[in-house]
């Protein structure tokens, strides 16, 4: 599976595990020059910006170890710019991580929170 397949792939599956928990998508591949995010979604009144990790396998580690400082500084940035775009300053709000393990045919789907 291609990069660009293999993200479209991911982001699909984490919409639906996002929203059988409940979460509504508000927006998705919100781009600016410090990042992107890939899911902005709500639950209850909490927004939660959301980076999505597929992996194949185990041999690099864990799909959510990937997401390093510097992914994190960027999203954490390009969050505090659409809260501002949005007006929406007051608005408590969350960073997850949605791990993605393909095992076989099946896939292993865990939400993460991003300690900021």
């Amino acid at each position: 599976m291609d990069t660009r397949s293999k993200g479209k792939t991911g982001e699909e599956l984490a919409v639906r595990f996002l929203r059988k928990r409940g979460y509504r998508i508000v927006c998705r591949n919100f781009k600016t020059k410090s990042g992107e995010i890939d899911i902005i979604a709500k639950d209850g009144q909490c927004i939660v910006f959301v980076e999505v990790k597929l992996r194949e396998s185990i041999s690099s580690g864990y799909p959510s170890e990937s997401v390093g400082k510097t992914k994190i500084s960027h999203i954490q940035k390009a969050s505090l710019l659409y809260l501002s775009k949005h007006n929406l300053s007051n608005i408590p709000y969350r960073f997850e991580v949605v791990s993605i393990l393909k095992e076989d045919r099946n896939y292993k789907i865990d939400l993460i929170p991003i300690e900021m």
